[in-house]
């Protein structure tokens, strides 16, 4: 026998079992996040390694939005939407200026 020959086992009449791929693992995102707080921070960016002043973007967080409920529950309907207004109410994300990219968040 040589190596390029193929043996055939025949089996009791049974049609060879069908071709199943091996599943394949999807890719994993890594993030690295680092500690911030609700002001600026100055440090070496992650991803570019330049150093930074973070920059920072305010969005509400479930937080907001069941404050501003419980004070439309409470007739206070005029000041709903002072906790959107307010920074000390809303999540502050940090970014990169120079590469723009995610650093942190921190939550009130």
């Amino acid at each position: 026998m040589t190596d390029s020959t193929v043996i055939y086992v025949q089996n009791s009449g049974q049609p060879p079992p069908p071709y199943a791929p091996q599943p394949v693992a999807p890719p994993v995102t890594v993030v690295m996040t680092t500690a911030v707080g609700p002001e600026p921070a100055i440090m070496a960016c992650p991803s570019c390694h330049h150093q930074i002043a973070t920059r920072i973007e305010r969005a509400p967080s479930p937080k907001t939005h069941i404050i501003a409920c419980i004070l439309c529950l409470f007739i206070c309907w005029p000041c709903v939407c002072a906790p959107y207004c307010m920074d000390s109410c809303n999540n502050a994300n940090h970014y990169c200026p120079n590469c723009n990219a995610y650093i942190g968040s921190y939550n009130f």
